[in-house]
């Protein structure tokens, strides 16, 4: 098959000969079905099994469907939709000529594109450096080192890096042995307002995340104001209703730029939280959180989005909501949450994204145990998701 150019891509998005695809699960949600120990749920997931899928808000593609393409590219995104994610996410940063592109960092082409082992490797803020005793492989290459054209020349990888390498070849590699590299070859990487007009097509709504950047602002003169003003500028450009997208920031400035100068976009803007970052925070201490609840509300925030660790805790051996969960109920605020199927087999208690329910984290099927304590206790309103089909299967199951 040949490469399909992001030219012809966005040709095809706009004149609709992307067709809205058809809908299906694939094998994976009966498979995390099948290991989920005998209970309610389960019995009530297994009685779905015949249902005809069906297109979800509540199903989030993060990046598209990363588990097993390279992120934020056509094919990812295709593969999230046909999986019936009803939302589809580009993360947003911006080049050297100030042109919005979807990478999930500012500085990440070293670990998601080929730039090292190309005539650009030599652009990179910081140079391929081997390996070399107990010092690990490095390199660091951002958007902002090359031009829109540029980008585009570059071919997109699963995101991994080898830090045992001693070539840049060497470096490319490092996949997850519970990823792949079969879907790689010929996926193409987008702008911000190609993803508009592919989205679109593929019948998804859109919650792009304005990235925090890796240079100091401004640059060349383009400041944070005007990053997060352009891009609201490409939805309504490409004539995209607010009530349709979801912008994100980690930046609460961001977001409160979004409320006061865009108010009709700024009202379904999303406060994605990383005070687990800060000294001290814990979830279940109203004293350690740099704000309340009730004082983001009061700021006209509507929509906070923590990882799904900090949204759950055991009591008594049972997955409940924590007290950030409840604060935010309590506050009238809506949830939506990160990440779904990017732990891996969860035989070991699932890592960072399982961290708070690790003690009854012992096998795949709990993706779903806990999927539902977050939808039925916490009551999200939407689930990011590397692979959309677990949380639209779900999502349709319980009418949600």
């Amino acid at each position: 098959m040949k490469r399909l150019s992001i030219t012809l891509v966005a040709t095809l998005a706009c004149t609709s000969a992307i067709a809205e695809p058809a809908l299906t699960y694939g094998p994976r949600p009966a498979f995390l079905i099948a290991q989920m120990d005998d209970s309610p749920l389960k019995t009530k997931l297994e009685s779905c099994a015949m249902q005809t899928p069906q297109r979800s808000d509540f199903s989030i593609g993060h990046r598209g469907a990363p588990l097993l393409f390279p992120e934020h590219t056509v094919e990812s995104n295709m593969a999230a939709a046909q999986m019936g994610a009803g939302i589809l996410e580009c993360d947003v940063t911006f080049t050297s000529d100030l042109e919005l592109v979807c990478r999930h960092a500012q500085n990440d082409l070293h670990t998601t594109t080929n730039i090292l082992v190309t005539d650009l490797a030599d652009r990179c803020t910081t140079p391929f450096s081997p390996a070399s005793g107990d010092t690990e492989a490095t390199a660091e290459c951002r958007t902002s080192d090359i031009t829109l054209a540029e980008f585009r020349t570059l071919a997109a990888k699963m995101d991994a890096s080898n830090g045992a390498a001693t070539t840049a070849e060497e470096y490319l590699g490092g996949t997850a042995n519970w990823r792949t590299d079969l879907y790689v070859d010929n996926t193409t990487l987008m702008t911000h307002a190609e993803s508009i007009a592919l989205f679109r097509d593929l019948g998804a709504k859109f919650t792009p995340e304005l990235k925090s950047p890796s240079v100091d602002m401004p640059f060349n003169g383009f400041s944070q104001a005007d990053y997060a003003q352009k891009l609201v500028d490409e939805y309504k450009t490409a004539g995209v209703p607010a009530t349709d997208v979801w912008l994100q920031s980690f930046n609460l400035e961001d977001v409160l730029y979004w409320i006061g100068n865009e108010p009709e976009f700024g009202a379904q803007a999303v406060y994605l939280m990383d005070e687990y970052n800060i000294e001290g925070y814990s979830p279940m201490d109203p004293a350690t959180w740099p704000n309340t609840m009730e004082e983001l509300k009061a700021m006209g925030v509507q929509y906070i989005a923590p990882p799904t660790w900090m949204l759950l805790t055991l009591k008594d051996g049972q997955i409940v909501p924590s007290a950030l969960a409840n604060a935010a109920n309590a506050a009238d605020l809506n949830i939506i949450t990160w990440t779904l199927e990017r732990s891996g087999p969860l035989a070991d208690g699932g890592g960072w994204y399982f961290q708070s329910v690790a003690d009854v984290t012992d096998n795949d099927g709990d993706y779903f145990e806990v999927l539902d304590a977050l939808a039925q206790q916490v009551g999200v309103k939407g689930v990011f998701s590397d692979w959309p089909a677990t949380t639209t299967y779900y999502a349709n199951c319980m009418g949600l």
